[in-house]
């Protein structure tokens, strides 16, 4: 299964993704990204999965990144896209707002084919429901899941080693851990909450940390009503951080020029002229498909890469990621090198000395 999304739930971002999985025989599952915003109406949702549908999809997930979908609002969703779709429907939660459980029940009543979960050790919060209590509230019933309580609780037991060791390890924030109903008001999901804790701490701002979550509806607002998703969701977070700390839109950085300029895609929303235009002054906006605009760039990067490319998986890698790719073939290369030296001849063994000798030496020195 390849789940497809694009940040911006412009289906011509999609379309390509869709047929290629297709072709070479892959389970596409396309996904909606999930928000809340005067443009997003349940309709909005039901149109757009039907016309992933008519694409190829095998099947729907509604990616609801922030835990903004309501248990509620999640059945009656649930309940028109199985009505209007002919597709499996795959929904992706978390517990953000403390919600994400009741929202799993209720999109289960609705007839939700498939739901994730998390094990209970490293669920909840920011993370995935718990499975071993979805599991254990619907044993019995119509929806019974058929798992083990058992043995999901011996996996939860290794795990709880493995949270441990992360906690310790500084990897998990207690912030990322807990309940946060402002989510339902600021719609910030959890990689995108652990970004906006790296970023202050990294400036020495930890304490400015509200301040960035009471900004961002407004930058979101101004960008033209984005989903809060990879990468649009570090694009405003990161404008967010600057307005607060450097002065509002007195910086943009290259992302947010390029949202506003469409280089990812059409906005869902109107966008806030006057801050396009303090982006990127008179620049004309894209109005087509984005990556109709790019040229075929495969053998440039092929040329650039030489000798260095091994296969057509370093050559990938280093077009989405250039910096990071050179390192890793620097490492790769030096980890070669040092597995091909020879072993360093044994030192030789020094001659055992002459007491009576350098006794002789430290007489003759003593008489100069």
């Amino acid at each position: 299964m390849i789940r497809i999304f694009d940040a911006l739930n412009d289906p011509r971002n999609l379309e390509a993704a869709i047929r290629y999985t297709k072709k070479y025989g892959g389970f596409c599952e396309a996904a909606i990204s999930y928000t809340t915003s005067p443009v997003h109406s349940e309709e909005y949702f039901v149109k757009l999965s039907k016309e992933l549908a008519q694409m190829g999809a095998d099947s729907i997930c509604i990616k609801d990144m922030a835990n903004l979908l309501l248990p509620y609002d999640a059945y009656s969703l649930v309940k028109k896209l199985k009505a209007e779709v002919d597709i499996p429907i795959h929904l992706h939660t978390h517990n953000t707002t403390g919600t994400g459980d009741m929202v799993l029940l209720k999109a289960a009543e609705a007839g939700v084919d498939i739901v994730d979960t998390a094990l209970s050790p490293l669920g909840n919060g920011t993370s995935q429901p718990a499975t071993e209590s979805l599991v254990a509230t619907l044993k019995g019933q119509e929806r019974d899941t058929g798992l083990d309580l058992n043995a999901l609780s011996e996996c939860a037991k290794y795990f709880r080693k493995v949270y441990e060791r992360l906690k310790n390890d500084g990897l998990i924030s207690d912030k990322s851990l807990h309940v946060d109903t402002n989510t339902l008001l600021y719609q910030v999901p959890g990689g995108m909450l652990s970004n906006l804790i790296k970023q202050l701490k990294d400036a020495g701002a930890e304490d400015k940390y509200y301040d960035v979550l009471a900004e961002i509806p407004r930058v979101r607002k101004d960008f033209g009503y984005p989903p809060l998703v990879t990468p649009t969701s570090q694009i405003v977070g990161t404008q967010a951080v600057f307005n607060v700390l450097v002065g509002r839109y007195k910086t943009f950085p290259n992302n947010s020029k390029a949202v506003l300029r469409g280089e990812y895609g059409k906005l869902p929303g109107p966008v806030n002229e006057e801050v396009r235009r303090m982006a990127i002054g008179d620049e004309p906006v894209i109005t087509c498909r984005p990556a109709d605009l790019l040229e075929p760039e495969l053998e440039k990067y092929q040329k650039e890469l030489g000798d260095r490319a091994r296969c057509e998986e370093d050559v990938l890698s280093y077009a989405l990621l250039p910096q990071v790719a050179m390192k890793y073939f620097d490492w790769r290369d030096e980890q070669e090198r040092k597995a091909n030296e020879p072993e360093p001849a044994p030192a030789p063994k020094a001659a055992p000395v002459d007491p009576n000798a350098v006794r002789e030496l430290y007489v003759e020195d003593c008489s100069i």
